[in-house]
């Protein structure tokens, strides 16, 4: 079963978001690019206090990982997201639906 990845970024503007998206080769008004292996849905946004949260399903945590290890870590250093997340939350999923898709 899949599991979703939360992480919170204070200090972090749409500016940096889609710089590291840009480094990453993917375009987030087209939803077009070279998106991971194993990602299932990814969503990103900021909340009432101005912090950038992604929230994120994948088919494993290992998926992400190897993502991290080969292309997102570099990816957040060229964009300038230098300071690691302040808050990460990984929740194994019991179900998960894309209605209507």
């Amino acid at each position: 079963m899949p599991a979703q990845l939360t992480l919170e970024f204070e200090g972090v503007t749409t500016k940096e978001y889609e710089a590291v998206n840009k480094e990453l080769g993917i375009d987030m008004t087209t939803g077009k690019g070279d998106w991971p292996d194993g990602l299932v849905t990814h969503a990103a946004g900021h909340d009432e206090n101005g912090h950038l949260v992604v929230t994120e399903v994948w088919d494993t945590p290992e998926h992400q990982a190897r993502f991290m290890e080969t292309r997102l870590g570099s990816a957040l250093a060229k964009g300038g997201i230098t300071s690691p997340p302040t808050k990460v939350v990984w929740i194994k999923l019991i179900t998960h639906h894309q209605p209507g898709r």
